[in-house]
């Protein structure tokens, strides 16, 4: 076991007698009861092999290309040797980019609910540094401020209850530390109707910034461009 899953167990609320690490990432959703079911019809789509693949190629060129899609990590300043989560973590290329960010010593874990995604992270970016988990986003399995940052790329508008995905990523944040979150926010018309229906979320212009501040996060920030928003924000 690499010691990026080992420290996973060990920020866990209720570690498991007898983890299970049998794919490369630590599996906290065996049971039919614990996990969620994907529901929409984009959900479903990256819960497969093929989706994966496609959203694994699709961000990797949006990196690429727009500026506007990569995650702040100086603004973050997650301080060398400390602990990043990636919550939505899908192919873990992020995941990768925190763990560069920590250097020795430090470590990043990405969180992801579809087994597709996180075989796939696991097979190209996990390491002794980058561990993967499998949990429920809206309920994270890690104690209250264990993370020197926290970030979620394209990954809020497909859980079903926002407040409560928010509220968990700032709970396991520790104080003074930093989030940043990407969504898509209000575009065209006929865009957002078609994803609508697909089971993604469009947010308004403050809808997240407020909810993060009614979270207690100091310095909130919104910054939108074309269809994307980053919303930023400090734990006091």
């Amino acid at each position: 076991m690499d010691d990026a899953l080992r420290q996973a167990i060990e920020l866990l609320l209720d570690p498991p007698a007898h983890p299970d690490v049998s794919r490369g990432y630590l599996d906290l959703l065996q049971s039919g009861t614990d996990a969620p079911s994907n529901s929409g019809v984009i959900q479903k789509a990256w819960a497969s092999r093929a989706g994966s693949m496609l959203y694994d190629h699709a961000q990797l060129l949006n990196r690429r290309l727009l500026s506007a899609t990569r995650p702040p990590l100086d603004w973050l300043g997650v301080p060398p040797g400390g602990i990043a989560l990636d919550v939505g973590s899908g192919p873990g290329n992020i995941t990768a980019a925190l763990a560069r960010a920590v250097g020795p010593g430090g470590a990043a874990l990405g969180v992801d609910i579809s087994e597709a995604m996180l075989e796939r992270a696991v097979a190209a970016q996990a390491g002794p540094r980058v561990g993967f988990v499998r949990a429920d986003a809206q309920r994270l399995p890690f104690r209250d401020a264990s993370f020197d940052a926290v970030v979620s790329l394209a990954a809020l508008q497909l859980m079903p209850d926002v407040v409560a995905a928010a509220s968990e990523m700032v709970r396991v944040l520790r104080p003074g530390c930093r989030i940043a979150v990407m969504v898509p926010t209000v575009g065209p018309a006929a865009a957002m109707r078609v994803l609508a229906k697909g089971g993604a979320r469009f947010f308004d212009e403050d809808e997240l910034g407020d909810v993060f501040e009614g979270l207690g996060l100091a310095g909130v920030r919104t910054r939108t461009r074309g269809p994307i928003q980053w919303v930023r924000g400090q734990k006091a």
